[in-house]
């Protein structure tokens, strides 16, 4: 976690855990580590944790079994993936299309980006 980033730690912890299901690494209708577990696996208070969890179940992307402790709900990936895609074109697009215009860059010379089959060769650091 990046504790200087702008983004609300929780939030940030909802991220990660969203990208361990989409890795698979959380497997659909799987068990989650407790709160306890995650919260000190991350040095974060329980609360934090706990918010979160929260904040992922009122999205449907984890769910609680009684007395069990928070699953993977089956459509947590179609509902990440739907929530990244809103943001990418809310936020993400509008933004790179801004710095497209400001540098002269067509379509043209973007296209062979999106027809690559990897992308490994593209490091956000460099």
């Amino acid at each position: 976690m990046e504790f200087g980033n702008k983004k609300s730690i929780f939030l940030q912890i909802a991220d990660n855990i969203s990208e361990r299901i989409m890795e698979g690494k959380y497997p659909l209708f799987e068990k989650i580590p407790s709160v306890r577990d995650l919260a000190i696996e991350l040095g974060v208070n329980p609360n934090t944790i706990m918010r979160t969890y929260s904040k992922l179940q009122s999205d449907g992307i984890l769910e609680t079994r009684r007395g069990m402790g928070f699953y993977v709900a089956g459509d947590a990936k179609n509902i990440i993936i739907a929530q990244n895609k809103k943001l990418f074109f809310e936020t993400d697009l509008p933004r790179i299309a801004r710095q497209a215009e400001m540098l002269s860059i067509t379509f043209e010379e973007i296209k062979p980006f999106f027809e690559r089959k990897n992308y490994s060769d593209y490091n956000e650091d460099k």
